[in-house]
């Protein structure tokens, strides 16, 4: 993604026992930015989707996303766990465009 004010990025988190992902973080421009560095500084998988991004934007922060994304968001959840478990790639260099 270029680094300009258009830039937007949503993060979300799931614990075993919630009802559905939460939202729990999103921002645009430099924000947008500072999630994106601070995931890939933890080794979290970015998932670069400008149309996942812009559902998930309409969801409030700290709110579980909505029925209407668990599909598309349990794909993305599944090509996570597949990341993780593929033993020859490196930890939080992978990314999906």
């Amino acid at each position: 993604m270029a680094k300009d004010a258009r830039q937007i990025a949503v993060a979300i988190a799931y614990q075993s026992g919630q009802a559905a992902p939460k939202v729990v973080a999103k921002g645009r421009g430099l924000v947008a930015q500072a999630i994106i560095d601070r995931a890939r500084d933890a080794g979290v998988y970015v998932h670069e989707s400008p149309e996942m991004v812009s559902l998930l934007m309409q969801v409030d922060f700290d709110q579980h996303i909505p029925p209407q994304l668990y599909l598309a968001v349990a794909e993305l959840l599944a090509w996570v766990y597949q990341l993780e478990h593929e033993p020859d790639q490196p930890s939080g260099q992978k990314e999906l465009q």
